[in-house]
Formats: C-alpha cells, sequence, structure tokens
C-alpha cells in the first residue's frame, strides 16, 4: 500500500473515532494515534480519557494541537497508519492561537503536504454544518471553516465516511 486516505466525519458521539479505531486495527500496520485535542476543562479531561482507554497499549501517540502538517511529514510512511482525532479541534486551536497568523500558516501548509503523503491516513472530523448557523461570529467562522476544510480534503482521500448513530454512510469509496 502506497497510500490511503479515509475521512470520517460525523457529529458529536456518531461513532466516528470508533470507526476510525477500528480502521486503524484492521490495516495490520503500526499505527500512530496524533491527537489534537487540549485538557482545558474537566469535561474535556473525560472524554480525553475514554479515549486513552479504548486505544491499545501498542499504538505510539502523539499530542499536537497545533503543528499538524509537521508532525504527519514527519511519520507518514507507507508501511504505518497515522490516525488523526481531530480535525475540528485542531482548527478550534488555530482559530483561537495567540498569534492570528498561526491558522493561515498551519492551514496551508496542512492542505499542501495532504496529497503527498504515503501510508495509511485516517482524518477524524465534526461534521458542524448542519443545523443552524451560530450566533456568535467565531462560531459561524468556525463552521465556515470547518465546512471548506472538509471540502479540500474529501478531494484528496479515496474514502469519506459520514457517520450517525455509530453506523457509516460512504459518501466516497468502497464500504468500510
Amino acid at each position: 500500500m502506497t497510500s490511503m486516505k479515509t475521512l470520517i466525519l460525523g457529529g458529536v458521539r456518531s461513532g466516528k473515532s470508533r470507526l476510525a479505531e477500528r480502521l486503524a486495527t484492521e490495516s495490520q500496520l503500526p499505527v500512530t494515534y496524533i491527537a489534537t485535542a487540549t485538557i482545558e476543562d474537566e469535561e474535556m479531561r473525560e472524554r480525553i480519557a475514554s479515549h486513552r482507554m479504548r486505544r491499545p497499549d501498542h499504538w505510539r501517540i502523539i499530542e499536537e494541537p497545533v503543528e499538524l502538517a509537521a508532525v504527519l511529514s514527519q511519520r507518514a510512511d507507507s508501511k504505518r497508519c497515522l490516525l488523526v482525532d481531530c480535525l475540528t479541534l485542531w482548527l478550534t486551536n488555530l482559530l483561537t492561537h495567540p498569534n492570528i497568523s498561526r491558522f493561515d500558516i498551519e492551514r496551508s501548509a496542512f492542505v499542501k503536504v495532504l496529497p503527498g503523503l504515503t501510508g495509511r491516513l485516517i482524518l477524524v472530523s465534526n461534521e458542524t454544518n448542519m443545523g443552524i448557523i451560530p450566533m456568535g461570529e467565531l462560531s459561524r467562522r468556525y463552521c465556515d471553516e470547518a465546512g471548506k476544510l472538509h471540502q479540500e480534503i474529501a478531494q484528496h482521500c479515496d474514502q469519506v465516511v459520514l457517520t450517525a448513530a455509530g453506523l457509516p454512510l460512504m459518501l466516497k469509496g468502497e464500504h468500510v
């Protein structure tokens, strides 16, 4: 396998992370799990703990909330599976970063590096644009940026899956 890219979208608690973890395991490749979440409150601490408990001990874990493109460039390999969970948390980290130029720099780097990555790549992201338009400026920008990013990524992925109620719906590619 030289390259297989999958984008898994879904709402909160839709089953997207579990699906991604299953696909990573089924790849039978060494897995590097790239976590983008940061612990900002007790609820997020509990979510992260739940994810950690589900992951196999032999998976390599990299916690990188901002410089995703650099990590992917360094770790992508035809004999490895990279699982990124999650892109919308990464977007949040960029949108709220103290250095406002980091958003454009890191997003551009990610979109540029994505097509050339080799190996098995599984990207998890929240689909935020299936409801009402948020009232706050930052919330609207977040939804807009997530939607634009998902459209760009989908063009470079072999599979795009939407999850709901723990069930995968194939939007692009072969069934998972």
